[in-house]
């Protein structure tokens, strides 16, 4: 009897009317925004990064480092959701623009806020005398941190990127507010239909449980392979 009921109801939230497309659909929303926004959040970030390190170290860039400062304290100090709110609402209230631009532009937004300070704290942790050395070698500025500092910067800050990723893809299940089809809101519809929360619910939990352990696999193998690089 139980085993009938299961099949029952994997039968009416997955296969009638090919349900399941709902979540196959809401995940590729979800996988588009998403890298659209680390593509946002890395460009963002590390521009964040470089100008508030080197204001730190040498006291250039003072004005744009007051921009980055305001940026930070607005992103960080307030709600994603209401930044997606005031995205799609406010600026883009009166164009006729892809919800998936707006919902990329607010989460990239909001995730170079945090991937801003993680990188400044890479590149801070780096030795002054490696910027020194580089300097002692012709480099100029731009060459200096695009192969010296960078490269050892980003060994350190690795896993807190990756850990920032998985904040952002399960952060963007908040983008059915704006009207997208995302994986959650996929599973939202299954149970309008069935009054049956259970079933779609536990299987957007595990594709987003698929996608954390997928990334923190791909976060394990690449920093082993950099703890590799250094041996040698």
């Amino acid at each position: 009897m139980i085993l009938a009921d299961i099949k029952q109801d994997f039968y009416l939230n997955f296969i009638k009317e090919d349900r399941y497309m709902w979540l196959v659909d809401g995940l590729k929303t979800t996988l588009i925004i998403t890298l659209f926004a680390v593509i946002v959040g890395i460009v963002l970030g590390f521009l964040v990064a470089i100008i508030r390190s080197s204001h730190d170290k040498s006291g250039r860039f003072k004005i744009l480092n007051a921009v980055c400062r305001v940026y930070l304290t607005v992103i960080r100090g307030t709600p994603t959701m209401i930044q997606l709110l005031i995205m799609n609402f406010v600026i883009f209230g009166s164009v006729s623009m892809n919800k998936i631009v707006v919902g990329g532009l607010a989460f990239g937004i909001n995730s170079g806020a945090y991937v801003a300070e993680i990188v400044r704290s890479g590149i801070m942790s780096i030795d002054q005398g490696q910027t020194e050395a580089g300097r002692s070698l012709g480099l100029n500025f731009t060459q200096t941190m695009r192969l010296i500092i960078m490269p050892q910067a980003f060994k350190n800050v690795l896993p807190a990127l990756v850990n920032e990723f998985i904040v952002l893809i399960k952060e963007t299940s908040i983008i059915g507010y704006i009207g997208m089809m995302d994986l959650t809101k996929g599973a939202m519809l299954i149970q309008s239909r069935t009054y049956n929360a259970f079933w779609p619910l536990m299987a957007a939990a595990a594709i987003y449980l698929a996608l954390v352990m997928f990334l923190t696999f791909v976060m394990n193998k690449l920093e082993r392979r950099l703890r590799t690089n250094e041996r040698k």
